[in-house]
C-alpha cells in the first residue's frame, strides 16, 4: 500500500492494522517523496528515529481509539493526509501501523500530530525519483480547487483576471474521484505552459464576457488556474468539466466567483 509520492489518506491510514501490545517497536521509518526548494526533480527520502521517549509518545498514541462520533462539533474542512511510516522492532520485523482518527473522522488527533511532529528524525538515504513536470512548467504540483470554497450566494461580475500587459501561466490539474467529494478537493498537476499572446487574449475575452455563476453542486475532475508570471494575484480558477464555474482570487480573503461555458474551456484545453 505505497501510495503516489507516499502521501496517505487518512482512510487508508486508519484501515491499516492497529498496533497491538505484542509488538515493541525500537524504531520509527518515515519516507516521503518531496522537492527541495534548489531542485528541479523529486528525491525520495527515508528518515528514521530510535529516541525513546519520542517513541513512546508515539506508540502511546497510536495505541489509543478512534475518537467518538461527536454530532455538536463544528468539523474543518480540511484534506488532511497522514505521513507514511513504519514501526521496526529489535528483531528486524516492521509493520505500517493503524492511525487513530479523532471526532472528525477525515482528521488526525492531535496527540498523534503532536507526537509524530516531536520526533527527531535523521535523514538516513535519499533517491531521485524523477523530474517534476510541474517544476519545469512553473506550476505547484498540487492546488486546491478554490471554487468548491466559493459559495453561490458570493456569484457576481468578476474582476479584470489579468493584469495588463502581464504573461500568464495555464496550470490543469485532476482532482481523483476519492477527492472529489472531499471539502477541500486537492488536484494533482496534469500540464501546464505559458500562454501565447492569442490565446491569453481569446481566454481574457471570454473571462470577461462571463455571467454569475449558476446553482450547481456537480463535482469538478479537472480545474485550471491562470497565474500572472510576475505576480502571485490575481488567480483565476476554472472548472474543466462539472459545474465549469469561474473563480477570480485578487486575495486570499477576496473571492468572486462567475459561470464559465464550452468555448471558453475550449480554449483553456486548446493543444
Amino acid at each position: 500500500m505505497v501510495t503516489r509520492g507516499f502521501r496517505v489518506p487518512t482512510s487508508e491510514a486508519a484501515a491499516l492494522p492497529r498496533l497491538g501490545d505484542d509488538f515493541i517497536p525500537t524504531t520509527v521509518v518515515v519516507c516521503r517523496v518531496e522537492r527541495p526548494p534548489v531542485r528541479p526533480d523529486w528525491l525520495l527520502t527515508e528518515r528514521r528515529s530510535d529516541d525513546a521517549t519520542a517513541l513512546a509518545a508515539l506508540v502511546a498514541a497510536l495505541r489509543r481509539p478512534d475518537a467518538p462520533d461527536n454530532p455538536g462539533f463544528a468539523c474543518r474542512a480540511v484534506l488532511q493526509e497522514a505521513p507514511w511510516l513504519a514501526l521496526v522492532d529489535a528483531d528486524g520485523r516492521w509493520m505500517r501501523p493503524g492511525i487513530p482518527l479523532d471526532s472528525c473522522h477525515d482528521n488526525l488527533p492531535d496527540d498523534f500530530r503532536a507526537a509524530f511532529d516531536a520526533l527527531p528524525l535523521t535523514t538516513v538515504a535519499t533517491r531521485p525519483v524523477a523530474e517534476s513536470d510541474s517544476a519545469r512548467a512553473g506550476c505547484s504540483q498540487r492546488e486546491v480547487n478554490m471554487t468548491s470554497l466559493v459559495a453561490d450566494r458570493e456569484a457576481r461580475a468578476l474582476p479584470e483576471p489579468f493584469p495588463a500587459g502581464q504573461q500568464v501561466r495555464l496550470c490543469v490539474y485532476y482532482v481523483p474521484k476519492s477527492r472529489q467529494g472531499n471539502g477541500e478537493p486537492l488536484g494533482e498537476f496534469a500540464h501546464g505552459t505559458v500562454l501565447p499572446e492569442d490565446q491569453r487574449a481569446a481566454i481574457e475575452g471570454a473571462l470577461r464576457a462571463s455571467r454569475p455563476a449558476n446553482p450547481c453542486s456537480t463535482r469538478a475532475s479537472r480545474f485550471a488556474v491562470l497565474i500572472p508570471l510576475t505576480t502571485s494575484e490575481p488567480r483565476t480558477y476554472v472548472e474543466l468539466d462539472g459545474c465549469r464555474r469561474i473563480t477570480v482570487r485578487v486575495a486570499p480573503d477576496q473571492r468572486t466567483i462567475g459561470q464559465g461555458d464550452a468555448a471558453l474551456i475550449e480554449l483553456i484545453d486548446k493543444p
